[in-house]
């Protein structure tokens, strides 16, 4: 019988005073019983609008009918049909933005918890011990990938099930992109990803780490190499700073430093020896899901103290409204409408606080979004002993510069056509290096597209 609760059924979490204070997952997950009942809301609608929202056209009301089922398993194999990463996506994705958007529970009432069920799926199986990983039967042909991060492993995944010689070539030490070196512990477990990487190499992909792509080899040797095609999917990871007076001082970071700190070099934990501040007042500036992951590590390791400093309104964050809930649950203190001017330091160089400006809303800009407006007089000093950096990225032009014919737009992102390939014969790209910083599910997106238009450009040779 159909669940015609308005509302999800509700998920369990960590108390926020308990996981203010621990980098351990936040959600905890449905129990099958909960899984069970949540899919049994699906209208199994005969349009399927939440597959349209799906970058990656999971067949989601035929998985979510199987969770209602009880087959777990079956519900699994019918969404890593079309997604490599599930337990990656049931967790990161912006549900709300895309296939939830899209559900028609969700006109009148709450939407399916279809990111919920997906990652219910993956977890079921990965407690069972995993599904058996297939080797598949080489066909002949090589192909690279530049950067391990979602857009490369997916790319890699589709091609390596179409019996491609498939090499990724990691810049860091460890695998994984943005999945391990950005996105916290406590919002995406780096055991989990390390499995989805697992299954890859069981599947035959090789991954190379250490390999900077333009500094140790470069695409046109790649090419060289026998390599037939090419996929970069090296990311955005290149920090965006203001421009304002003191930002080189001590207690200034990048987001994507201080993460990468926690997350990767485990700054975190007490027998890594990874140089992080121990800070008591904290500003982050920024207002998308980087600085709600930077603020909230921020208290983790320990702060007394974090604000987020964002010069726009609630109405106009753009971080997802589930992880601005769960930094004000834990007690992050939200800045609205404020933007800073000047970071100030000591006579050694060390931040002391940050000099800001009140804002008003004025006229939509570009993207629709009410542009801030200073307002005249209403600056103020708030004592912070360190400063984080989240105002957006670029992909590193490390690649372009040293790739003649790889064309690039205003922004340093690389050019691609609607197949993803670049100006550069043989050469496709996708994720962040083409879009900017994105989401996880749309570099996914871009590297189903990139695997497939590879496929045929090989086979067409």
């Amino acid at each position: 019988m159909a669940n015609m609760c308005p509302e999800k059924t509700p998920v369990a979490e960590q108390d926020p005073k308990v996981r203010a204070r621990n980098f351990k997952e936040v959600c905890l997950g449905y129990t099958a019983e909960e899984a069970m009942n949540e899919a049994k809301r699906c209208l199994n609608c005969k349009t399927k609008p939440c597959v349209s929202g799906c970058p990656v056209g999971v067949r989601i009301p035929e998985f979510v009918a199987k969770v209602a089922e009880g087959e777990f398993e079956e519900a699994y194999k019918i969404i890593t049909s079309t997604n490599g990463l599930p337990a990656i996506c049931g967790r990161v994705c912006p549900q709300e933005n895309q296939c939830e958007g899209k559900c028609v529970r969700g006109i009148k009432n709450e939407p399916v918890g279809i990111g919920r069920l997906e990652r219910f799926c993956a977890d079921y199986m990965m407690a069972k011990g995993g599904e058996t990983v297939k080797k598949y039967e080489s066909n002949g042909h090589k192909v690279a990938v530049v950067g391990s991060g979602p857009a490369g492993l997916t790319c890699a995944g589709d091609l390596a099930k179409l019996g491609y010689e498939v090499t990724i070539f990691e810049a860091f030490h460890t695998a994984g992109g943005v999945l391990m070196y950005g996105i916290p512990e406590f919002r995406l477990p780096k055991a989990i990803v390390q499995k989805e990487i697992d299954n890859l190499k069981a599947m035959g992909v090789n991954i190379m780490t250490n390999m900077v792509i333009g500094k140790v080899l470069s695409i046109d040797e790649l090419l060289e190499d026998g390599y037939e095609a090419i996929f970069v999917g090296s990311g955005a990871g290149l920090p965006r700073f203001m421009g304002i007076e003191g930002e080189t001082l001590v207690g200034v970071y990048s987001a994507n430093e201080y993460l990468t700190r926690i997350n990767l070099m485990k700054a975190y934990l007490e027998d890594y020896d990874t140089p992080i501040k121990k800070s008591k007042v904290v500003a982050v500036v920024g207002g998308g899901n980087v600085a709600m992951d930077a603020a909230r590590s921020a208290m983790r390791l320990g702060a007394e103290k974090v604000y987020i400093v964002y010069r726009r309104s609630l109405d106009e964050l753009p971080a997802r409204k589930e992880e601005v809930h769960h930094a004000m649950e834990e007690g992050i203190e939200f800045l609205l409408l404020n933007n800073p001017v000047k970071v100030i330091g000591d006579e050694n160089g060390n931040v002391t606080g940050i000099e800001c400006i009140k804002m008003e809303l004025g006229e939509p800009d570009e993207s629709g979004r009410r542009s801030p407006v200073p307002v005249e007089g209403s600056n103020y000093v708030l004592d912070v002993d360190t400063v984080i950096m989240s105002i957006g990225t670029s992909p590193n032009p490390l690649i372009r510069s040293t790739t003649p014919g790889l064309e690039t737009n205003k922004r340093g992102c690389l050019i691609v056509d609607e197949n993803e390939a670049t100006t550069k014969q043989g050469v496709y790209a996708g994720g962040d290096a083409v879009t900017g910083a994105a989401t996880v599910i749309l570099a996914m997106g871009a590297g189903k597209k990139a695997a497939a238009a590879i496929d045929k450009y090989i086979s067409e040779k």
